[in-house]
């Protein structure tokens, strides 16, 4: 074993994690799935992913602590160039039914795989400029996630094609306060950008049409029947002439016949032009920057023993981009139509759009034990998923606001793993870890079809010689059956069960210099 991977001695090794940086970067660009609950991203770190991110502070040697725990930096002594690049193939399958707001079934397949396979990168960078002080830069994506569904599946008025990321810049500074204890901080640059495409079920809206129609012919009626009621009360006081009032009863019970049929031909002809599955299309996308921080504490509390705590800041966005549509020939009709230039249908143009998101915060510990021939280690974090509680879009034209409701809840993420050292080369780990879900029956969205996670993890790392290391680790993901059942605006219904898992594969390269 020891004479292993020549090939990777003398200046192979750079030229190899060279390689696999630019990969990263090349990575960077493309969209992230989630592999942690809702579209929470662990996978900075093959090397912890083999132990099912257990230590993932604590265990030492991994220059990932840069945006984990900026604290944790002043175990690595010298200068550290780490890229991971971790392949997540998630998969999401629904079985189930929808109907209309009559009750109606709508057709329609169960949408396919709505999974993918996509890279998740990570670089880091961390050095020791000092006895006391270390610097990092890192570049990772701790939001990630997309499903995407077939144009024509029962659930396309709830959703298509969602896609959510987050790409972090991150500097991260640490100080020895003691020989035993550290403190650090960072600051945290982020690029969030979302993707949402939808059906429109134009069907639904000519209802809503028709039921204004409704509303506006039941308003008249009344008016008409307090109009003639005054005329008979006039006409039994004496005064106006008995003729005169029947003359003026019969006049408007003529337009109020009249309304009548006026408002039947309009209901008609707006159903003829918005017959049932006959859609429309919708995509919305939108980015920001937001910037935050994080704060973390390292100790070693006693020479085999080591205990790290770390917070990171929620992150506040104003999305901004564009809403695009496409509408129907009979839709366009009515708004084209004269006689509905006042009733304040939505346009279904393309115009701008902002939204408002948040990126949560995150507290988390993590412990780790070191013996001779092996370690282990524990890992809790805490997400404060509370504060995705909508997503409302404002638009830039008349058009409504659209809004999705999701209220989130709190999350627990624990794993406890280990490293067993083979020799002074191979190292192998393994782990398990579960993950609560932040999403309920009462809003679960086909869009994030999460529920609770369990995870069972191994890895291998080699130590090709003291300046260069390998890594690589194997993640399998059981996910709990994710019930649905939710209306949304126009009175669709999505009722069903989602089959979900996922795989990870993780590689890494780290370079001391």
């Amino acid at each position: 074993m020891h004479t292993s991977f020549r090939s990777l001695t003398g200046a192979a090794r750079p030229l190899a994690l060279a390689a696999l940086s630019i990969a990263v970067v090349g990575a960077l660009a493309a969209p992230t799935s989630a592999d942690a609950s809702a579209f929470q991203l662990k996978e900075n770190s093959a090397k912890g992913l083999g132990r099912a991110f257990a230590g993932s502070a604590t265990a030492g040697g991994d220059a990932s602590v840069v945006v984990n725990n900026p604290a944790a930096m002043s175990e690595l002594k010298g200068t550290y160039l780490q890229a991971d690049v971790t392949a997540i193939n998630f998969s999401a399958k629904f079985d189930g039914s929808a109907h209309d707001v009559l009750d109606r079934p709508i057709s329609g397949g169960n949408g396919g795989d709505a999974g993918t396979t996509l890279p998740v990168p990570a670089l880091f960078f961390a050095t020791q400029v000092s006895d006391r002080v270390h610097i990092g830069a890192g570049f990772s994506v701790p939001f990630g996630f997309q499903t995407e569904y077939d144009k024509d599946w029962v659930g396309r008025y709830h959703g298509i094609k969602s896609k959510f990321q987050s790409l972090d810049a991150t500097l991260s500074a640490s100080f020895d306060v003691s020989d035993n204890f550290s403190l650090g901080a960072s600051f945290i640059a982020q690029k969030t950008s979302a993707e949402l495409t939808s059906a429109i079920n134009f069907n639904a809206v000519g209802g809503s049409i028709i039921n204004g129609i409704d509303g506006k012919l039941a308003a008249g009626a009344a008016q008409a029947a307090a109009g003639i009621a005054q005329i008979q009360a006039a006409i039994a006081a004496g005064q106006i002439p008995a003729a005169t009032g029947a003359a003026m009863i019969q006049q408007i019970l003529q337009q109020a016949q009249q309304g009548a049929a006026d408002a039947a031909a309009a209901k008609a002809g707006v159903a003829a032009l918005t017959p049932p599955g006959v859609d429309g299309y919708a995509r919305i996308k939108g980015d920001d920057w937001g910037y935050g921080w994080q704060l973390g504490g390292y100790w070693k509390l006693t020479p085999n023993d080591k205990l790290a705590l770390n917070y990171r800041s929620k992150i506040s966005h104003r999305l901004e981009g564009t809403g695009n549509f496409v509408t129907t020939p009979g839709y366009d009709l009515l708004l084209a139509n004269p006689a509905f230039a006042n009733a304040g249908l939505p346009p279904f143009s393309h115009t701008t759009g902002t939204a408002d998101f948040t990126t949560p915060a995150v507290a988390s510990a993590s412990y780790w034990h070191q013996a001779e021939k092996f370690g282990f280690g524990v890992d809790v974090a805490w997400t404060k998923w509370d504060v995705f509680k909508n997503l409302t879009v404002d638009y830039g034209n008349a058009q409504p606001q659209t809004s999705e409701a999701y209220n989130w809840r709190n999350t627990i993420y624990a794993s406890i793993g280990g490293d067993w050292y083979l020799n002074d080369r191979l190292t192998l780990r393994g782990g398990i870890a579960v993950d609560s879900s932040p999403t309920h029956l009462s809003t679960r969205s086909p869009r994030v079809p999460d529920s609770t996670r369990q995870m069972a993890t191994i890895g291998i790392g080699y130590k090709a010689s003291e300046h260069f290391e390998i890594n690589a680790s194997y993640a399998h993901i059981f996910v709990n059956n994710a019930h649905v059942d939710i209306t949304n605006s126009t009175g669709d219904t999505l009722t069903g069960n989602f089959d979900d898992y996922g795989n990870l594969l993780g590689l890494s390269a780290v370079y001391k210099f």
